[in-house]
């Protein structure tokens, strides 16, 4: 007796559709074991149920298990698919977000340096426009100690000039009357030595620093006049700059 075509697909389709049934509980407890890629769950599990629905059709029994396993593993495939696309799009939008960040640092660090430059122009205009930059700096009687009070003038004129491109500081060392010609030679390269460690320690270059010594032979205070003794006790700092003449020394 032959049993209709139809019938056998009939009753292969609904053991079909038992299997899926039965085949969901087992995929959805496989989804909660992964944890984060329960979203992947959907496409294995309509991958499985088309896989058994068509392998039923095609095959019977053993088509129902080969369409199963395939729709699987399909789904499985499509579902990291996904995922694959979805890191992408999330390491491009991160990508993006880093390239405005690098862009807007850059043009700050632009704005900065142009605001650097505008101010080092400013500043050797000034430097050529005055005709009194400068300072002298005392020194009690054989001494050549800088004091407290010449410290922070000091300090202040080398920030100054280590800003200005291609400045250089003349500093000059002189003595009173009183003692030997060499001893005072000595003393006054001594003192200009230690305003130039102030000026350094200020970020003048040491190489932009040029040191004299004049001892006494400049002195020109009356003998016996501790007035006028303690004038000759100085250093004298001068900014040049190429091109221009010497600058004279701030009253």
């Amino acid at each position: 007796m032959k049993i209709p075509t139809f019938k056998v697909r009939r009753g292969v389709l609904g053991l079909s559709v038992a299997a899926c049934v039965a085949g969901l509980p087992a995929l959805a407890a496989a989804a909660d074991v992964d944890g984060p890629q329960v979203k992947s769950s959907r496409p294995q599990t309509v991958g499985f149920a088309t896989g058994v629905t068509v392998g039923a059709l095609t095959g019977g029994p053993v088509g129902l298990m080969v369409g199963a396993v395939a729709g699987v593993l399909l789904g499985d495939r499509y579902s990291r698919h996904q995922q694959a696309e979805a890191a992408l799009a999330a390491d491009f939008a991160h990508s993006e977000a880093q390239r405005t960040q690098l862009t807007a640092q850059v043009a700050e660090l632009d704005g900065s340096l142009a605001q650097a430059r505008t101010r080092g122009v400013q500043l050797t205009a000034t430097v050529q426009q005055t005709d009194q930059i400068g300072l002298d700096v005392s020194f009690r009687t054989d001494d050549d100690e800088v004091t407290v009070q010449a410290m922070a003038p000091l300090l202040k004129l080398g920030a100054l000039v280590a800003s200005v491109p291609q400045a250089k500081l003349r500093i000059a060392g002189f003595a009173d009357p009183r003692g030997s010609v060499a001893y005072n030679e000595q003393l006054s390269m001594r003192r200009a030595r230690r305003v130039a460690e102030v000026l350094i320690a200020a970020g003048v270059p040491e190489e932009l620093i040029l040191i004299e010594a004049h001892g006494k032979a400049e002195a020109v205070a009356a003998d016996g006049d501790l007035d006028a003794y303690a004038l000759e006790r100085r250093v004298t700092v001068r900014v040049e700059l190429p091109g221009s003449a010497q600058v004279a020394s701030r009253e």
